[in-house]
């Protein structure tokens, strides 16, 4: 019998050895990803990237392979929204995100309290505005509907666009980037604006036929099919444009090896090529 107990109480210790040495490696584990400070082809390291699924997560699977012979393994986890990817890094689901620019980041660390930062410029989606009822922006009739999502860090891109077609005047004195509708003081086509709708939904307005005009971001056009340079009613200019594709980090990730050789590998020549031959204009090289 205390032969018995004896072999049962070494089993339990033994039992809770290997239960502690488990979880201290899976602690390990955790503290890889972007902390760390070197990559080592022979044991890579993975880390959680958040991204819409154009371009940015095909962007993302073009490096992929490459940054692997380096010892770093992307798990890019894809969105449908532009609100969850920036909550997500912040409450450390992932490690880093690649899906907006710098005015829609300002507005959400404003906004939110966010502590994360800029770590480099990929690419520009020049944004678009798209009519089932007219081909050029003077055909617009007297009252005419103008659809725009909620990103507030968009208003300023039509505006800009609108103003440029002479439709618009904005204040003066008013930063285009942060103008709203409510900056608007001339307006001579009396033009409506709604702007209470998430930006993926913008699609399948213009492909119902919905209102007069309709802003639609490029990836979420290039997404459903829809070639901006092609389909849209007008486009803006990539030139000297602010709202070049950003990757995101947690404040104090922007100089990780980790964020340092993603960040290399997006600006390379390699992937600017492959930018210019898929995407025909639609997406541009920041």
């Amino acid at each position: 019998m205390k032969k018995l107990i004896a072999l049962l109480a070494a089993f339990i210790v033994t039992i809770t050895l290997i239960g502690c040495s488990s979880s201290k490696s899976s602690t390990t584990e955790e503290k890889k990803g972007i902390n760390v400070d070197s990559l080592d082809p022979n044991k890579p390291v993975t880390v959680k990237i958040g991204a819409t699924n154009v371009p940015h997560a095909e962007l993302l699977e073009y490096i992929a392979p490459k940054l692997e012979k380096e010892g770093l393994k992307l798990d890019i986890v894809t969105y449908q929204d532009y609100y969850l990817p920036n909550k997500n890094l912040e409450d450390k689901e992932i490690d880093l995100n690649y899906f907006q620019h710098v005015p829609f980041l300002n507005n959400e660390t404003k906004e939110k309290g966010y502590k994360l930062e800029d770590a480099g410029a990929i690419h520009i989606e020049p944004i678009g505005l798209y009519s089932k009822k007219v081909k050029k922006l003077e055909e617009l009739q007297d009252g005419a509907l103008v659809l725009v999502s909620n990103n507030k860090s968009e208003w300023g891109r039509v505006l800009k666009i609108l103003q440029d077609a002479k439709l618009v005047k904005i204040r003066d004195g008013v930063d285009v980037i942060t103008a709203t509708f409510e900056d608007v003081v001339e307006n001579p086509k009396n033009l409506k604006f709604k702007y209470d709708n998430d930006p993926a939904i913008m699609v399948q307005y213009f492909q119902n036929g919905e209102g007069d005009l309709i802003s639609i971001n490029s990836n979420f056009a290039v997404d459903a099919g829809i070639k901006p340079l092609e389909d849209s009613v007008v486009v803006e200019s990539p030139d000297n444009n602010p709202y070049g594709n950003i990757i995101v980090v947690r404040a104090g990730d922007k100089d990780k090896i980790v964020t340092k050789k993603i960040v290399e590998a997006l600006q390379s020549e390699d992937t600017k090529k492959f930018i210019k031959e898929k995407y025909n204009g639609a997406v541009v090289p920041a």
